[in-house]
């Protein structure tokens, strides 16, 4: 059974940096993207940034430029989030296109959350 878990998130002052981390484990699956989503209270969840198996990312308009998306040894995604403003105050989810080895099908899984909280 594949599992997405996140850390990293916390309390910064505007301006500061955090690194979020989301581990997948499982017996054996292969991954064909990962993203970041996040979900401010009393707004949808909204796609912060992805990353395909073959490299190409995509990013939010609002985090271009800041956030930074990256995949390592295929078991780990990492949002790098520079400059952050209260606006990027949410929970950010992680999700996972991923295929178990022996089944065919591209599965979407999702984490259950870190909270971020940008304030002074």
């Amino acid at each position: 059974q594949v599992q997405l878990v996140e850390s990293g998130g916390g309390l910064v002052q505007p301006g500061g940096s955090l690194r979020l981390s989301c581990v997948v484990s499982g017996s054996s699956f292969s991954i064909s993207k990962m993203a970041w989503y996040r979900q401010a209270p009393g707004k949808a969840r909204e796609l912060v940034a992805s990353i395909e198996n073959g490299g190409n990312t995509d990013y939010a308009d609002s985090v271009k430029g800041r956030f930074t998306i990256s995949v390592d040894n295929g078991k780990l995604s990492y949002l790098q989030m520079n400059n952050l403003n209260v606006e990027d105050t949410a929970v950010y989810y992680c999700n996972g296109w991923i295929r178990e080895t022996g089944d065919p099908r591209v599965l979407i899984y999702w984490g259950k959350g870190t909270q971020v909280t940008v304030s002074s």
